[in-house]
């Protein structure tokens, strides 16, 4: 799955891991197919426990898949960590209190052993780019959520990487200062080229930031393409059943829309495809897993049965 010429600087195939526990093998994720090329702006949606994490995980060499290859930057996952070939924001900051702003940035330049001049350098490069400025001698704790963020982006900028994986960095901070670290993170990714994979459940925030949308639905990838062609006109049943369940397309007075039925187990996943137990387009086919297959240009689904797709001119 390419999407033009530019350098890739993830490049997943068949990639699979499965975990052994007391209650049985849990597929975590199963054959996954996958390349971010430089500058690229990828989203992850889905449900929890879909994949998203364990995916970013992998990349991130903080797990091992059970079969299939991935590359960051033409490396493995454990030569691209040892090299930081990448940069990795969590869900929370992860600041050491007891250190200052500047420091708590410092610290990896000083365990990788760079002058002190470097550090310097890089550092007040990467407090620009985030906008910390005159933030130097504070500690974490005082500092709001949000800038605590910005230190973690900062961070992960230090070695100049082409991709950035971002775990729901900014599920935990208000409206506002979501809304003020997305406009920071768009402005680095138009000046860096940097690469960023996003980890969301906000559909907004899919909306204001992402190239691409990728689905992800019991440890699979279910439809990829353009974040507006598939927000405008969803092919997966279980796409389509998300984006009618936002408020915003009930009329008011009437009630939210619901996707029927719960996630399945990754214990004991149906058959075929996942989703039929709770999609009103299964039949008998569905009975065997389909493969994720084109349906527009630029566009894949994993479904006998998806939704039409519209030409985002005419959806509009």
């Amino acid at each position: 799955m390419t999407t033009g010429s530019r350098a890739p600087v993830i490049e997943a195939s068949g990639l699979s891991l499965t975990f052994a526990t007391n209650d049985g093998p849990v597929h975590a994720l199963s054959n996954v197919d996958l390349v971010v090329e430089k500058g690229d702006f990828v989203s992850f949606i889905g449900p929890s426990g879909c994949g998203k994490t364990t995916f970013l995980r992998v990349a991130a060499d903080l797990e091992h898949p059970t079969s299939g290859t991935i590359r960051v930057n033409g490396m493995s996952p454990a030569e691209a960590r040892q090299k930081r070939a990448y940069g990795y924001v969590f869900q929370s900051a992860g600041l050491f209190p007891w250190r200052t702003i500047e420091a708590n940035i410092r610290l990896p330049l000083e365990i990788m052993g760079y002058s002190r001049a470097e550090q310097q350098e890089r550092v007040r490069r990467v407090m620009a780019l985030v906008e910390l400025e005159g933030f130097e001698a504070k500690h974490p704790w005082q500092l709001s959520g949000g800038m605590r963020q910005r230190v973690a982006i900062a961070i992960a900028l230090l070695n100049e990487p082409d991709v950035i994986i971002a775990d729901e960095p900014t599920t935990a901070l208000d409206v506002t200062i979501q809304a003020q670290i997305l406009a920071e993170v768009q402005k680095l990714a138009a000046a860096t080229g940097t690469a960023f994979v996003w980890i969301t459940h906000d559909l907004a925030v899919v909306a204001g930031l992402a190239d691409r949308l990728l689905v992800m639905y019991a440890g699979r990838i279910v439809e990829s393409g353009p974040v507006d062609e598939v927000l405008a006109s969803p092919a997966h049943p279980y796409t389509h059943g998300l984006i009618g369940s936002v408020p915003s397309q009930t009329r008011r007075g009437q009630k939210l829309r619901q996707i029927p039925g719960m996630t399945p187990s990754l214990l004991s996943l149906p058959q075929g495809c996942a989703f039929k137990t709770r999609c009103p387009r299964a039949d008998a086919a569905c009975d065997v897993m389909p493969g994720l297959e084109p349906v527009a240009p630029g566009r894949e689904v994993r479904c006998w049965h998806p939704h039409p797709t519209t030409p985002l001119a005419a959806a509009s």
